[in-house]
């Protein structure tokens, strides 16, 4: 896997949407499972994989206090 992270927008942006956030979802469930485009018999496994990850991550930055911003 690759290990090169790159933060993807600065702590303090408040302009994300949710197809950023769903879009940031799919490259991680594609990046931990090794496919890009799931079997038939793991669509579902993999969409529900992606809903859970940008329900998690909205929760998240929802949550976020930066210190210090603007």
């Amino acid at each position: 896997m690759c290990r090169s992270i790159k933060t993807l927008r600065p702590p303090f942006a408040d302009d994300v949407t949710e197809n950023d956030i769903e879009a940031a979802a799919l490259q991680y469930v594609r990046k931990i499972s090794g496919f890009r485009t799931p079997a038939a018999h793991n669509a579902a496994a993999f969409d529900e994989a992606v809903a859970e990850i940008t329900a998690a991550s909205v929760k998240l930055l929802a949550a976020l206090e930066v210190r210090g911003a603007k």
